[in-house]
């Protein structure tokens, strides 16, 4: 267990920054409370849905507090919002409020039905901005892996004039920064895998068109908001050329991105071990909060 733990740590440090600062700074450490399972969704909702939001302590009168919505992965169909709690205290502890949600799973609820919940949250978050002190344009996203392809897709969609928008979306949800790790950006690659199979409802060669409307790459636009993705180098599960590709999308529409390539690790590593890419990350988030 030591050896294992010692490995972890080694990784920890071994890491190339594309595009990044030469140094990053964070900013400054600070108390925050936590209001835990808010009910996010109408009770007319298919399923009761339930937050997390963490709140700065600190803060003069008046001022309203940048936010981040949080979404945790589990290939659409598991694990909850726990997984994200270490990552929301991290933001939350260095000046963001954050709402980290759970989400309806797959294969009960099938594509839009996740999509529509993260909409839903983005709703509750401008409804309730005046209450907690948030500030409605400064709403940036963090997720990871389905859960970065969720919060993906739901700034990509809003800065776009897709169909997706309808009936939950539109330009009041959209964000103003994005952190996506083990980004999977387009499902066209995945062929019909399991998971994927089961989130979107079919295999891709009877529905394309849901593979690609589904897919974050197919929805980028000029108007995207800028991306913080960090990725495992040797992810055999989400490759990492579905992050180099999809800042390569990004790029041809100059749109601004970083890519944080976390050499020798895997999906699963790439997460225990995100420590590093948190920090990056939050970094880029406090120098995107005020532009």
């Amino acid at each position: 267990m030591v050896g294992v733990i010692g490995s972890l740590l080694l990784l920890a440090g071994c890491a190339t920054h594309h595009n990044g600062p030469e140094n990053a700074t964070l900013p400054g450490e600070q108390s925050f409370q936590v209001e835990r399972n808010l009910q996010f969704s109408p009770d007319n909702w298919p399923q009761r849905l339930f937050a997390d939001l963490y709140l700065p302590e600190n803060g003069a009168s008046g001022h309203r507090h940048p936010v981040v919505l949080m979404v945790h992965g589990g290939g659409w169909q598991r694990r909850s919002r726990e997984d994200m709690a270490w990552i929301a205290e991290e933001v939350a502890s260095h000046g963001f409020a954050v709402l980290n949600i759970d989400y309806r799973f797959a294969p009960e609820y099938t594509f839009p039905a996740q999509l529509h919940d993260l909409q839903l949250a983005r709703q509750w978050l401008n409804e309730h901005a005046d209450k907690y002190r948030l500030d409605r344009k400064q709403v940036s996203g963090f997720g990871f892996s389905s859960g970065a392809h969720l919060i993906a897709l739901l700034a990509l969609v809003a800065s776009s004039d897709s169909e997706l928008n309808e009936p939950y979306g539109g330009p009041e949800s959209r964000l103003h920064a994005v952190v996506a790790g083990g980004l999977p950006s387009d499902l066209m690659a995945f062929g019909s895998g399991k998971l994927i199979r089961q989130f979107l409802g079919g295999e891709q060669q009877a529905m394309p068109d849901t593979y690609r409307r589904a897919s974050p790459i197919s929805h980028v636009t000029a108007n995207a908001p800028p991306f913080f993705l960090f990725h495992g180098a040797v992810d055999m599960l989400v490759p990492f050329s579905q992050a180099e590709r999809f800042r390569d999308a990004l790029a041809s529409h100059q749109v601004y991105s970083e890519l944080y390539e976390m050499h020798l690790r895997g999906h699963v590593t790439s997460f225990l071990t995100a420590g590093d890419a948190v920090d990056e990350a939050i970094a880029f988030l406090d120098r995107k909060k005020s532009n």
